[in-house]
């Protein structure tokens, strides 16, 4: 791997939160580096609490940092203006979150092809993109259907192809089957993993279960504010 660029690097991330019994800060994230290739698939696992979300968050520049800097393609992404970063995370990077946040209203395609519109694709090349992707991940006869009328792992399915519609260099996934039984937890798995190479997208995983991380490529623990390496790519 070691050939392969680094689509997204953290360096020196620390944040810190007002403890709830108000006795001071609470630092979540203490000078944490991390660096991720392209078509790798890196996890972070960590007890509830231990700042992984906020790790993400601010990954994907949806969180700012107290101190440290993300990069995106070598490009330091807190140095844009906030409309700029709006603009570039919504090309670069795709999120898939434990609760889908599908928009009710829309049918399946429409859910999938919408960030392609706000960067700016025309609408017939945007529904084409978004039915493809969703053939892909064995959505094809559901494109119509709203989410109400989907399962969990259906919805997951439709978010996961949401998040590629603009070919973005990295994904971003919080507990992506969190809520999902075991048949469709391994459905995802495999999915996102067949995914990282056919799309050449890289990926981070947020997750709690250490037999789902451990099919990832390399994998942290995030531990009272410090990311140890837990495996090591191959």
């Amino acid at each position: 791997m070691n050939n392969r660029n680094i689509v997204l690097e953290a360096a020196r991330l620390s944040k810190s939160f007002p403890s709830k019994a108000g006795t001071g800060m609470l630092e979540v994230l203490n000078k944490v580096d991390l660096q991720v290739q392209d078509s790798e698939i890196t996890a972070v696992i960590g007890s509830s609490g231990s700042g992984k979300s906020t790790l993400l968050h601010i990954l994907g520049g949806l969180d700012h940092p107290d101190s440290g800097e993300v990069y995106w393609n070598e490009i330091p992404i807190f140095k844009w203006k906030q409309d700029k970063l709006a603009e570039e995370r919504n090309r670069q990077v795709g999120f898939v979150f434990q609760f889908h946040h599908l928009l009710p209203e829309f049918t399946a395609l429409e859910n999938v092809y919408m960030p392609g519109l706000i960067a700016g694709l025309p609408v017939k090349e945007a529904e084409h993109r978004a039915a493809s992707l969703l053939d892909r991940l064995g959505m094809s006869e559901r494109t119509e259907h709203r989410p109400s009328q989907l399962s969990g792992g259906e919805q997951q399915r439709v978010a996961i192809a949401r998040a590629l519609m603009n070919n973005p260099s990295i994904i971003l996934a919080d507990e992506p089957t969190g809520n999902l039984d075991e048949k469709n937890t391994d459905i995802i798995l495999n999915q996102l993993i067949e995914l990282r190479e056919t799309e050449q997208v890289a990926m981070v995983l947020i997750t709690h279960e250490k037999d789902i991380a451990t099919r990832c490529d390399t994998v942290y623990e995030l531990k009272q504010g410090k990311l140890h390496l837990y495996q090591e790519a191959h």
